[in-house]
């Protein structure tokens, strides 16, 4: 009797499984994934799904979007007065109206951008500019650790909050879970620093929400008119993970003047009010967000994206970029995990000629996705890609850049995660000059790195490539 009961049970969550997956129809492979999944682990594959297969959010966080595009309203208005619309190239404009469409958000004229990757100069420019701060100081980070120089630009917030500015930081509940349990958060809050933990987790709101789903932006703003935002968490890399075996993390951020600032600015406000509490309306009036002067000719587009906000918007983008190259596709990332249609687009690049090179860490600080990411290599250089491993540390920062004419950077890693479960926040870049510095960033990394030659890769043993196509099929489960 008993067994048959467990039989029953099994078969009821199966039943439960496949209709819910029939009814959301996820991509083929997470669907088969999932199925597969449920039917050979009794019980615990049809919970797992119950707690993360579907990307079940918040309604704060369903109505992020039209929290962004309120925000950023009065600022395309006052852009569009400035400059009677941006001017791009005939190569350009695609990509910025599939960025309009797919994200509710066109290209801001008139920025002045600065490519930064030394991270302790940027710690110290961070907390110069908020010591700057006259009106407001907006944070938020995956990822907040004590030691080093993080510790300035805790201080310069605690001053700016003591002379009176509004400041804002929003963390990662699990990205900085460590720090949290330390002591700096209470020397913020008591210094007048409002401070938030973002996406909490526990039990209770895992039946609530996915609690795997993680704010992944990295992004500062000074009084609506400085931003800085790209892959560097709020760490000092001399102390970062230093038991990792993987070297120190290697970053790189934007530091924009301008009107951009005001649509940055716009995310980190829709993610703080996403958490709850208070008003939309609220926010904006005590950080006293104003559209900001033009500083510079550079046009960028700021492209918010996430569960609930962009749907495939990432993918699409990311596709259309690739696809447009006619010379020359450049990728660094640390996390090399690529939806099917990625990889299909890379292939496709090198055999119509364009020169494909993909630049990866050598060592990474996931086990499953160093497996994983290496199923992929074959593929892309048996189409006439090129594959490159860093050698000078944790390479960690995600770029794209296309004929040296547009760009993508920012926070999103090649991966499925920041695909479909991380909110990110990407930038694309279209003024030539500031292309032309992320190419030569990418260029120095590719100074440091070392050539992956299929032959040699073919002749690697096969328990490490079945280890590696193994890890490749959990990949949809992310």
């Amino acid at each position: 009797m008993t067994s048959l009961l467990i039989v029953f049970i099994h078969a009821v969550l199966m039943a439960a499984v496949i209709l819910r997956v029939l009814l959301r129809r996820p991509a083929r492979g997470v669907a088969v994934a999932w199925l597969l999944l449920a039917a050979t682990v009794p019980y615990f594959g049809a919970l797992l799904y119950f707690l993360i297969g579907e990307r079940r959010i918040s309604r704060g966080r369903a109505l992020m979007q039209g929290d962004f595009h309120k925000i950023t309203a009065p600022h395309l208005a006052e852009n569009r007065l400035q400059y009677g619309g941006v001017q791009l190239t005939h190569k350009q404009q695609p990509l910025e109206r599939a960025g309009q469409s797919f994200f509710g958000a066109p290209a801001f004229a008139g920025n002045s951008v600065t490519l930064a990757s030394d991270t302790l100069a940027m710690l110290k420019h961070m907390a110069a500019d908020i010591d700057a701060a006259r009106i407001s100081a907006l944070a938020e980070f995956y990822i907040w650790t004590e030691g080093g120089l993080t510790r300035g630009v805790l201080e310069a917030l605690i001053r700016a909050a003591g002379r009176g500015v509004k400041c804002l930081v929003l963390v990662d509940a699990l990205g900085a879970a460590s720090w949290w349990r330390g002591a700096e958060p209470d020397m913020l809050r008591k210094a007048g620093v409002e401070l938030r933990a973002a996406l909490p987790v526990g039990l209770l709101r895992g039946l609530a929400g996915r609690t795997d789903l993680r704010l992944h932006r990295k992004i500062v703003v000074i009084d609506g008119r400085i931003a800085w935002t790209g892959s560097m968490n709020m760490v000092d890399p001399r102390f970062f993970k230093k038991d990792a075996g993987v070297g120190e993390w290697v970053d790189a951020m934007l530091r924009i003047e301008g009107p951009v600032a005001g649509a940055l600015a716009a995310v980190m406000i829709s993610d703080w009010v996403a958490e709850g509490g208070v008003t939309l309306e609220q926010v904006v009036a005590e950080t006293g967000l104003e559209p900001a002067p033009p500083q510079g000719s550079s046009s960028i587009q700021v492209l918010a994206s996430g569960p609930g906000e962009s749907g495939d918007g990432l993918l699409q983008v990311m596709l259309a970029l690739i696809n447009a190259a006619e010379r020359e596709v450049v990728v660094t990332t640390p996390y090399f995990v690529p939806e099917d249609s990625l990889v299909t687009a890379l292939r496709g690049a090198a055999a119509r000629g364009v020169k494909v090179v993909v630049v990866l860490p050598r060592r990474i600080d996931s086990l499953l996705v160093r497996h994983a990411s290496r199923s992929f290599f074959d593929e892309v250089i048996a189409a006439g890609g090129e594959i490159y491993e860093f050698k000078g540390g944790l390479l960690h920062t995600k770029s794209i850049t296309v004929d040296g004419e547009q760009a993508m950077f920012g926070t999103a890693n090649f991966d499925m995660r920041s695909l479909w479960l991380n909110y990110e926040v990407s930038l694309l870049v279209y003024d030539r000059d500031a292309v032309a510095g992320i190419r030569s960033l990418q260029q120095n990394y590719l100074d440091d790195a070392e050539a992956v030659m299929l032959v040699p890769w073919n002749q690697r043993p096969v328990g490490a490539r079945l280890i590696e196509s193994t890890m490749r099929l959990m990949t949809p489960l992310l």
